[in-house]
């Protein structure tokens, strides 16, 4: 029989907790989709998810990000899948992609199938400034080395997109219109046509990158990489 002493409490909004009872508790409550532990604090978003400020925009973020993937060996992407950076940060992130281990990446896959340390790029959809992931959730972010950070302000219209240089972040200036990833080479994209939900025109920008001599010089540079592993295994 079950008591009040045995049962495990809830998650909560604002609760303090180290990333394992943060876990043990979201286990518990299967029915949840999204919860964060940004600096030991839980964060949960409302149980509605607006279509508009969310939903549609995540969907062509990822949509975009899935298209670099296609074209890239050695890459793989992740949509609101937790990341145990430390002990009281574990955020979720609306989507990201990372360089697998074998091809040089930062990130590690543990062996209960989470992702650890910070992937190479991750982008988050929110509503404006006032959110925490231009705040707290960035500064865990920077201090994890998650090389570049993609913001869409939905409400604001606005996509931020931040590179870490040295120890801090700072905005990675579009040309022409065009954001080029400095992480990933060849991961080119067209804002202003995100925001305005024309796709075509973001796919169409997305496959000149994947087209481009950095992307080529970038994909040849991982398979040497994932060569040379693979000779130091038989060694």
């Amino acid at each position: 029989m079950s008591s009040l002493a045995t049962q495990i409490p809830l998650l909560q909004n604002g609760d303090r907790l180290t990333r394992i009872e943060f876990e043990r508790r979201y286990d518990a409550m299967p029915h949840l989709k999204k919860a964060e532990l940004i600096n030991g604090v839980v964060y949960m978003p409302a149980a509605a998810i607006r279509f508009e400020q969310h939903g549609a925009p995540h969907f062509d973020l990822i949509t975009w990000m899935g298209l670099y993937r296609t074209g890239t060996p050695g890459i793989r992407g992740g949509d609101n899948s937790s990341l145990r950076l430390d002990l009281l940060n574990e955020p979720q992130p609306d989507a990201f992609l990372l360089i697998l281990e074998e091809f040089g990446g930062q990130a590690r896959i543990d062996k209960e199938g989470y992702v650890t340390f910070g992937p190479e790029l991750i982008g988050e959809v929110t509503a404006s400034t006032a959110s925490y992931d231009l705040h707290d959730k960035l500064k865990v972010y920077q201090r994890h080395r998650v090389q570049e950070y993609i913001v869409w302000r939905v409400v604001d219209q606005e996509i931020d997109w931040f590179r870490l240089q040295g120890q801090r972040y700072v905005p990675l200036v579009p040309n022409a219109a065009v954001f080029r990833s400095q992480v990933l080479p060849g991961l080119w994209l067209h804002a202003r046509a995100l925001i305005e939900g024309d796709m075509v025109r973001v796919a169409r920008v997305a496959q000149k990158g994947l087209a481009s001599t950095e992307h080529k010089a970038f994909v040849e540079k991982l398979r040497q990489i994932e060569k040379r592993k693979e000779r130091k295994r038989k060694k």
